[in-house]
């Protein structure tokens, strides 16, 4: 009997076939898609283009236009969470392909604004709590599943869709502005989620198949933490502390980056050609530092990767810099900005499991708004009273340092959780 025995004890042992395959890379696409065309993103990268034709045409001022933004924080906020909870009840995939359908009407129906100030917000509430299904948890929920040698590389992959964004979809914005006018600009970007993101998931995003349990149920079993377990863990506070001070230096540059550059002295012309930068940047972190993922220990990893914007934060709080030295420090901060959610879902999967990551990873949805909205709004503060980002950079440095040593305080990976 014993000898009939240990291979079954071996095989199931054994990461399934299903692991690191090439059906893994047909969802990674489609993650990849559907998280460049999805409520992180899209209205993020593109409110910018579309503000000065909005206030042009309703008399709205900016900080009006710009409240858009902070409303769809807050309703992520409460959107985030239930939208977690619903991928770990039914499934990521019936999730993406309700919200992607639901999040490019909303945004398809900007398009439609009258001047009515308080419809345009309803307008981005509603956006942002039909659109909560398509924000990363979605993605990275499946893409854990599919991946175990190569899941940091894939997940860079996947995340590397809000580079893409602001790559390609904000200069086709600028494009349809230009061509066609506001309103079709905005009804054509938000039928990309409809018209590309969608047939995408429809075909190759799946869930893989799953291990039953032992005893015969019907239920497939699912290794890791429940969140009432995870949340009487020290480390889940431990990264939700330090994601709340990596979100806040991380955020606050970049609707502050222009500016910052302004009181360097550089002229618009300059300003543009260093900021391109930054999205490359982007790219590069989330895909650089999820084949690190692969090959470290995560938060010895993060200690590494962050000290790069760390150091870019502290090259622009100082005084006159060439063209050359401030493109090194831009580039900097994209690779910390793309390595952060990277780096949240690996953490996640590896030190609570994929029982509830949907549901857990929907938690720190309320992290990431408190810190995010937190620090452009603290940036831009300080500069109105200082005239100078100074202070407000060297916070940034002290923020991202210490939340990348808190992370070094997690311990190793536990067992069982895989």
């Amino acid at each position: 009997m014993t000898t009939t025995q240990a291979p079954a004890i071996e095989a199931a042992t054994e990461p399934p076939a299903y692991r690191d395959s090439a059906q893994g890379w047909g969802v990674v696409l489609a993650g990849m898609v559907g998280l460049a065309l999805g409520l992180s993103p899209l209205p993020f990268y593109t409110i910018g283009m579309f503000a000065p034709e909005l206030a042009k045409a309703f008399g709205w001022t900016f900080t009006q236009l710009m409240t858009s933004v902070t409303v769809q924080s807050l309703v992520v906020v409460a959107s985030g969470p239930v939208a977690g909870i619903a991928l770990d009840r039914y499934g990521s995939r019936r999730v993406a392909l309700v919200s992607v359908v639901l999040f490019g009407l909303c945004f398809m129906s900007l398009a439609l604004a009258n001047g009515t100030l308080w419809i345009y917000y309803a307008q981005w509430v509603l956006m942002s709590a039909l659109g909560a299904g398509t924000l990363t948890a979605t993605w990275t929920r499946v893409i854990n599943s599919w991946f175990d040698r190569q899941r940091g590389l894939a997940l860079g992959v996947v995340s590397a869709g809000t580079g893409l964004t602001a790559f390609m979809v904000k200069p086709l914005a600028a494009w349809l502005i230009g061509a066609f006018g506001w309103r079709v600009a905005i009804a054509v970007v938000g039928a990309l989620p409809l018209l590309v993101a969608l047939p995408l998931i429809y075909w190759l995003f799946r869930e893989p198949p799953r291990a039953l349990a032992a005893h015969g149920a019907s239920e497939p079993v699912e290794p890791g933490a429940t969140l009432s377990e995870a949340l009487r863990d020290r480390r889940l506070w431990i990264m939700a502390l330090s994601f709340l001070l990596l979100a806040f230096a991380l955020t606050a540059t970049t609707p502050n980056m222009e500016n910052i550059l302004k009181t360097h002295h550089f002229t618009l012309p300059q300003i543009g050609g260093i900021t391109a930068f930054f999205g490359l940047a982007v790219i590069a972190g989330r895909v650089g530092g999820g084949l690190l993922l692969d090959r470290l220990w995560a938060p010895g990893c993060a200690l590494i990767v962050f000290m790069l914007p760390a150091v870019g934060n502290a090259v622009l709080a100082g005084g006159s810099i060439s063209a050359t030295t401030a493109i090194l420090a831009i580039i900097g901060m994209g690779l910390g900005t793309g390595f952060e959610f990277d780096l949240l879902a690996y953490l996640i999967a590896r030190y609570f499991g994929r029982r509830q990551y949907g549901t857990i990873y929907g938690v720190f949805y309320i992290v990431i708004a408190v810190g995010g909205g937190l620090g452009p709004a603290i940036y831009g503060y300080i500069f109105d009273r200082l005239g100078t980002y100074a202070l407000a950079m060297w916070s940034g440095v002290g923020c991202i340092l210490a939340g990348s040593l808190l992370l070094l305080t997690m311990g190793p990976y536990p067992e069982g959780v895989e």
